[in-house]
């Protein structure tokens, strides 16, 4: 069963980017400098996994990834396929619980910046 289970999970992934491809020109990306506080980073990890269980299934998500550089930084990066489904999910209910809770790992407020895909 977890194999079948598995095999679901990876077929939606890849469908999710097969379709971001193929919508590139509109895909919609917000990266995020963040700061955690000293000692939150495994917790933060695990918000973050869990939180992504839930914000994936929004149409036209695409990726969330949790980043951490040579030097201690951390990044997140979400990538929609649209701005309208980044906004729809950014507004969502589920969102706003979610939203509290992250901010609570951090040493200060994230500071993001959004993109539309150039060129590939």
């Amino acid at each position: 069963m977890k194999i079948f289970n598995s095999w679901n999970f990876i077929s939606e992934i890849l469908e999710k980017k097969f379709n971001a491809i193929f919508t590139s020109h509109d895909m919609f990306v917000m990266i995020a400098d963040v700061s955690l506080k000293e000692g939150a980073e495994d917790d933060f990890k695990n918000w973050f996994s869990e939180s992504n269980k839930v914000l994936s299934k929004f149409p036209g998500f695409v990726s969330r990834k949790f980043l951490k550089s040579a030097d201690g930084s951390y990044r997140i990066v979400v990538e929609h396929e649209s701005k309208e489904s980044f906004i729809k999910m950014h507004n969502s209910p589920e969102h706003e619980k979610l939203h509290p809770q992250g901010h609570s790992f951090m040493s200060e407020p994230p500071q993001r910046k959004t993109y539309t895909v150039a060129a590939e």
